[in-house]
C-alpha cells in the first residue's frame, strides 16, 4: 500500500539548503530535472502529538548530539539553540543557509525507525 512519505521544507533560499543536505549532510540524491534535488533521508519516524495547531516539525536524529554538533559547527553551521535535556532526549535546533531552522536530537525513547 503506501511506501515511503516526502517530507517537504520551504526555504527563503532552498539552493542554499539544497546544498547544505548535499554536501554538508552528504544525503544521496536525485535530480528531479533542472538542478531540483530529492533527497534519501535516514530512517525515519512519525509522531502525533496533542495540540491545537496544524504545525509540523523536521527533526534529524544523531547517536551523539555533542559530536554531531562539533562537526557541523566545524561546516560552518550556526546552532540556534543550546543542547538541552529533555528528558526524552538531548535537543538543539541548527539554522539552514536558506533561514529555516531545523530540530536535532539525541534521543533516549525507544526509536521506531529500525523495526
Amino acid at each position: 500500500m503506501i511506501n515511503g512519505a516526502h517530507v517537504i521544507l520551504y526555504s527563503r533560499d532552498a539552493e542554499a539548503d539544497r546544498a547544505f543536505f548535499r554536501d554538508v549532510l552528504g544525503y544521496p540524491n536525485v535530480d528531479a530535472g533542472g538542478g531540483w534535488l530529492i533527497f534519501k533521508l535516514p530512517p525515519a519516524e512519525v509522531a502525533v502529538h496533542p495540540g491545537d495547531t496544524q504545525a509540523h516539525e523536521l527533526y534529524l536524529m544523531c547517536d551523539d548530539v555533542e559530536a554531531t554538533v562539533s562537526e557541523l559547527t566545524a561546516e560552518g553551521i550556526e546552532f540556534t539553540k543550546p543542547v538541552t535535556d529533555a528528558g526524552w532526549g538531548l535537543l538543539t535546533a541548527l539554522r539552514l543557509p536558506g533561514g529555516g531552522e531545523v530540530g536535532l536530537y539525541q534521543p533516549r525513547h525507544p526509536t521506531a525507525y529500525d523495526l
